[in-house]
């Protein structure tokens, strides 16, 4: 091997590393977003089967209880 190919070469593999090193962050993201999201669906739909099978109403918490005297209050001051 020559060493202008040897050059072409070395040049080729540093442009090839400098693109992996660019994308992986990009890709690392990707995949980290779609698993994400897949727990997230399967949480959702998890709390969908939850709520078929129980026949009984479920009571707000108490902090949901206290968000919405929040607002309203808001609504009634403005």
């Amino acid at each position: 091997m020559e060493t202008t190919q040897l050059e072409g070469l070395i040049s080729m593999l540093f442009v090839l590393g400098i693109l992996v090193l660019l994308v992986l962050p990009s890709a690392i993201g990707i995949v980290r977003d779609r698993r994400i999201d897949r727990q997230l669906r399967e949480a959702e739909q998890g709390h969908r089967e939850d709520q078929k099978s129980s026949s009984k109403p479920t009571e707000p918490s108490t902090a949901t209880w206290y968000a919405e005297g929040r607002r309203s209050k808001k609504l009634v001051s403005s």
